[in-house]
């Protein structure tokens, strides 16, 4: 009953974002691949466009609001990554590196947004020095200093040496909007294939072909994306008809869509579930605590049975097809017996029989901190809980959408436990850069290496690429030694859609789903 009263809601949001196109001429049906008066409309269920993942919106300018914008083809960056995770362009055309510090970018000509303002250098730099007014992070990774536009042609200072300040360009919030046009209930006005008209945060967005497109004909009509959160309500709403495809499927209901009649698109990312550790925490500062815990967790369990071999096993920050990846560095090994010798010898024991370690009058609890929309989070959650518990760990589970808030502040927890894409720019540093240094706006548990501070200095000023590769790997080292986080595990993204759905694909990086290529026949 519970499951019909989801598909329920489902339906009827359909249902609604349908019926907003009504007054411009669309059909009432409200069942996905409506092709009523020759139009063409695709309608895909995302577990992840909703606030709990900082996407209330696909304003680029806020939080990580860039990522549905470029998903979705609303927005596009001066480059992009290819399936090999290295740079081609896309509004721009080329870049020079004048000195560490200078770089002259030229834009193509002919590129529009979709409201038919041309995207000139002008317009470019408006943007960007938008950005880095509003958005901490952008401001932190590009340093920028100035930027000056003339004709098509982009000439960008940094206040310091910036190696990757293409790469960083590529990140979600690099999408190029037209800031003149204002972001109106979380509305941009981009340069790609698709125009948002309506958005309501954690229910739907939908959008329309952009007439204007500058890089060739787009083949569907209208888009609905429909926020499905609850994995068995998506995998209802795929079988059902009411969405074309589906992104963030429970992996419990994979077989229930390989026939003929529906189609998967999969690739290895670099996105990670991964374990933080709180510093601020006196039971995580015990580095015998830190240890046991990183040997107390089955990650091969994990992958091959609870996430049913749809995914990678974790060993560094990087999976090993990158070649600075986890097949570089050592990591511990899953080994109970070894976890409770490193805990007794700290004197963490088990003094009153209830199987739970204590050590100076405390037990030896964890408080794990999560969250429900990465379905794998939850799912590793419990499997850890077991596996420490038998170390004699008693970890208490906290998944919930207020994590943010939960780990916002220095106590009240001890690991979070999060999904992350490491490598999202194509460059290692990325990772270093927002979690493992002083300022990391997401070092949450305020971790610190004078190692990985130096190190970090290093790669700052090194553009070659394979000295850049090895110290990568010295510093994923270093967090791995520290126990500071420990990496579980690499997704293998998947995108389900019924037979009939055209140019829909997964890409390493995770940016590029819907582009003018989606077609249905």
């Amino acid at each position: 009953m519970k499951k019909c009263r989801k598909l329920l809601a489902v339906t009827l949001a359909i249902v609604m974002t349908a019926a907003a196109f009504t007054g411009c001429g669309s059909s009432d049906k409200s069942t996905a691949n409506n092709t009523d008066a020759g139009k063409k409309v695709f309608t895909f269920g995302d577990t992840t466009f909703n606030a709990e993942n900082e996407e209330p919106t696909i304003d680029p300018h806020s939080a990580y609001c860039g990522w549905p914008c470029v998903r979705y083809g609303v927005g596009e960056t001066l480059f992009k990554f290819n399936e090999n995770m290295e740079l081609e362009p896309w509004i721009a055309e080329s870049y020079e590196n004048i000195d560490d510090t200078t770089w002259k970018i030229e834009l193509k000509d002919g590129v529009t947004f979709s409201n038919g303002k041309a995207c000139d250098a002008a317009a470019v730099k408006a943007c960007i020095e938008d950005l880095v007014a509003v958005h901490e992070r952008a401001a932190s990774d590009l340093d920028i200093a100035s930027i000056e536009a003339d004709g098509n042609t982009l000439t960008i200072k940094t206040n310091s040496s910036k190696p990757t300040l293409m790469n960083y360009l590529c990140d979600p919030y690099g999408c190029i909007i037209d800031v003149a046009e204002g972001n109106d209930d979380g509305i941009v006005v981009g340069t790609g294939p698709f125009v948002a008209k309506e958005l309501v945060t954690d229910d739907h967005i939908n959008l329309v072909k952009n007439e204007k497109y500058w890089n060739g004909d787009v083949k569907v009509d209208e888009v609905h994306v429909i926020t499905i959160s609850d994995g068995d309500t998506l995998a209802l709403a795929l079988q059902n008809g009411d969405i074309d495809a589906a992104y963030g499927m429970a992996y419990s209901s994979y077989p229930i869509f390989e026939n003929d009649d529906y189609q998967f698109t999969s690739t290895a990312t670099s996105r990670v579930f991964y374990c933080q550790m709180n510093y601020n925490s006196s039971i995580i500062r015990d580095d015998a605590v830190r240890k046991a815990f990183a040997m107390g967790i089955d990650k091969e369990s994990f992958v091959n049975t609870l996430l049913s071999g749809y995914g990678y096993v974790g060993n560094g920050a990087f999976p090993e097809n990158f070649s600075f990846g986890g097949q570089n560095v050592k990591t511990e090994e899953y080994n109970p017996a070894g976890a409770k010798k490193v805990l007794e010898d700290a004197g963490w024991v088990d003094s009153d029989g209830d199987g739970i370690r204590e050590k100076d009058g405390k037990t030896l609890t964890i408080k794990w901190v999560s969250y429900p929309s990465r379905q794998e989070l939850p799912l590793l959650a419990e499997s850890a809980q077991a596996s420490l518990k038998d170390i004699g760990f008693d970890v208490q589970l906290n998944i919930t959408a207020d994590h943010g808030t939960i780990v916002a502040e220095k106590d009240g927890w001890d690991v979070y436990a999060a999904a992350f894409v490491t490598c999202g720019i194509g460059d290692p540093m990325y990772f270093f850069t927002t979690h493992c240094l002083d300022d990391s706006s997401k070092n949450r548990g305020g971790y610190h290496s004078d190692e990985i501070q130096s190190l970090a200095e290093k790669m700052n000023t090194t553009f070659e690429q394979k000295e850049r590769e090895n110290i990568a790997i010295e510093m994923q080292q270093q967090i791995l030694d520290d126990n500071a986080f420990v990496f579980c595990s690499f997704l293998k993204m998947s995108m389900i859609s019924k037979s009939n759905v055209k140019g829909l694909k997964s890409w390493p990086s995770d940016y590029y789903e819907l582009t003018a290529d989606l077609d249905i026949e």
